[in-house]
């Protein structure tokens, strides 16, 4: 039996000469029943359609076919049913591929639903959904001028931004929406992997065309690696190019954490090439200093810091405005235990600091190097204090400089030389000598004296 009506396809393409009903209704002709096909006629004009024992059918005039087990038409309700009691309900077409146990297609609304198992693979880019439901409300002029889609029950996206995307975003949400095949939003839980790469929140939105992506609710983006790194804020955004992320910003609260960095402040952007970290910059409102950077010997802080991490590995730091920096002082240098203890750290300041780390194997021949404090410049209005020890002192010498530019070297992470150009001036503090007019304390190892009597002598 031949059996016609109306239908679409699934995903709209442009109209060719292998696709002529191209963003129309098209005819689905059923090719061939397996078992049995009934017409029922509800009233004149109106009759419903049922065919079983395997179904194959296609629409006229373009590459879309459909297949499944079961199908009824209800023409008053103008809707086409799709059963997979077996098998599951197959539809491709030109540009996307859809597995369900069964799928309904309404004509009013140019919608169709598809219900439990599904999977939709998108031919041209090989992103895939899985969940338990999809429904997909098809474009059609004087309609809908995009197409768009929506899943629930949380699904699976095999995310892919072409088809020679080597490994693809997978994103999982409580339900997502998608318009065109360039706009997505999600939420609820939503959580993003890829083997470089993770990302969650409580939503999400992604815009491939214009290259951004955004994260909302408790926001958190991992970089993954033997040199990883993590950033929290208010919101995250993501700047895009092509199917690969360029950029990661932290807009309030800013929270960003490496192999041997940890910074915060109110903006913090990242910057990535070839899936790693390359820069850090952060700063915070105006005409306050919010941006903090902190490593394993020194903490640095300011207006705004760049860092400089290529491929996650901290290399540089330059502060910009009120720039200051303390120094981890060494906690062995103190001799005297009995001495009070001075713990006021060694530190640089200026309108600018720059800091540079080189990398050393620690500890020694280790196959992983570290980021080491090797260098510190500070220009414009250039202070220092430092803490200076001897082999004659127990206490150490406190040394105050100014300058225009001041330079400190580092070695083993401990102040080694500090050098002072453009209108030096400072004060040193020597530890006070020892006092000597103390009384010293009596030697308790003495003998003493002996009090028992001796008898006299005799008298003659």
């Amino acid at each position: 039996m031949m059996a016609t009506v109306l239908l679409v396809a699934f995903v709209q393409q442009p109209a060719s000469s292998a696709d002529t009903a191209g963003g129309r209704p098209c005819t689905i002709v059923i090719d061939s029943v397996g078992r049995q096909a009934q017409q029922v006629e509800v009233r004149v004009g109106e009759t419903n359609v049922f065919a079983g024992g395997g179904v194959l059918a296609h629409c006229q005039g373009t590459g879309s076919t459909l297949a499944a087990d079961s199908v009824a038409w209800f023409a008053g309700l103008k809707r086409f049913d799709m059963i997979g009691q077996k098998n599951p309900v197959h539809i491709r077409d030109t540009a996307m591929t859809l597995d369900a146990t069964t799928a309904a297609y309404f004509m009013r609304q140019e919608r169709l639903d598809a219900h439990k198992n599904v999977v939709a693979v998108n031919r041209n880019s090989g992103s895939v959904l899985r969940g338990p439901n999809l429904t997909y409300y098809r474009a059609l002029k004087g309609v809908r001028d995009t197409l768009e889609m929506y899943a629930t029950g949380r699904p699976t996206i095999d995310y892919r931004g072409s088809a020679d995307s080597a490994e693809p975003y997978v994103i999982v949400a409580d339900r997502v929406r998608f318009k065109g095949n360039d706009r997505m939003w999600g939420g609820g839980a939503v959580t993003i992997d890829r083997s470089d790469f993770a990302a969650r929140g409580d939503s999400m939105q992604l815009d491939q065309l214009a290259g951004f992506g955004l994260l909302l609710g408790k926001p958190r983006v991992e970089g993954k690696g033997t040199e990883s790194y993590t950033l929290t804020g208010t919101r995250i955004e993501l700047g895009l190019k092509g199917h690969d992320i360029q950029l990661v910003k932290a807009l309030g609260n800013g929270v960003a954490t490496g192999s041997d960095w940890h910074l915060t402040a109110d903006t913090i952007h990242l910057r990535l090439d070839r899936k790693k970290l390359q820069q850090a910059f952060a700063w915070g409102p105006k005409d306050s200093v919010h941006a903090r950077a902190v490593s394993s010997v020194t903490t640095i802080r300011a207006d705004s810091l760049a860092l400089d991490v290529p491929d996650q590995v901290l290399t540089e730091v330059r502060a910009f405005g009120h720039a200051f920096s303390t120094l981890k002082r060494d906690s062995t240098a103190q001799r005297d235990s009995t001495a009070k203890r001075d713990t006021t750290p060694d530190w640089i300041a200026g309108d600018s600091l720059t800091a540079h780390w080189a990398q050393e194997a620690d500890p020694p021949h280790s196959a992983q190097p570290k980021s080491r404090l090797r260098h510190l410049v500070s220009r414009g209005s250039a202070r220092v204090l430092t803490h200076q020890y001897n082999q004659r002192d127990s206490l150490p010498s406190v040394n105050y400089s100014r300058g225009a530019k001041i330079d400190i070297t580092l070695a083993a992470g401990k102040v080694d030389r500090v050098f002072v150009t453009g209108r030096a001036d400072g004060v040193q503090l020597e530890p006070a000598p020892p006092d000597t007019t103390k009384k010293q304390p009596s030697d308790t190892t003495k003998k003493a004296p002996d009090k028992t009597k001796k008898p006299k002598a005799p008298v003659r």
